[in-house]
């Protein structure tokens, strides 16, 4: 296995988080989601959807009626100014502070902050360190 390249879109098709206030956090996840340029979709029925991550209340028909735990998120930042943003938004929306902007000792180059959001997920944004990306996406057609 490669350990110097990173892969991403194969891993995960989607995470759900079931929220006890679906419009505080569709406000939150709008504000921090714009800073990556990742666009809040799919308004409807209980839930909204942002790439592969969907957000809805208890009573939406994609939930079972019983709220997620405290999860931990990281979201992929394009460089550490984009870290500082997503951590400005966060807190603007009401995120709480779970780790300022910075170096973290995981690995050289690892630049992260962590906010709660409305229901305490801990949520991250990491700049890992300068990289060629081979797409700037991974696109699915049917």
């Amino acid at each position: 296995m490669e350990t110097n390249r990173l892969h991403r879109g194969r891993l995960i098709d989607h995470i759900q988080l079931v929220v006890r206030d679906l419009e505080a956090s569709e406000t939150f996840y709008r504000a921090v989601l714009s800073v990556l340029d990742i666009p809040v979709v799919g308004t409807d029925n209980g839930y909204f959807l942002a790439d592969e991550l969907v957000v809805s209340s208890a009573d939406s028909v994609t939930a079972s009626g019983v709220l997620t735990g405290r999860h931990h998120l990281a979201f992929q930042a394009k460089d550490r100014e984009t870290v500082d943003a997503f951590y400005s938004a966060a807190l603007a929306q009401g995120g709480r502070d779970n780790g300022p902007p910075g170096l973290r000792p995981y690995h050289p180059g690892y630049y992260a902050a962590f906010v709660l959001d409305p229901d305490g997920n801990n949520i991250e944004v990491v700049y890992q360190g300068a990289a060629k990306r081979s797409a700037p996406s991974v696109t699915i057609d049917f």
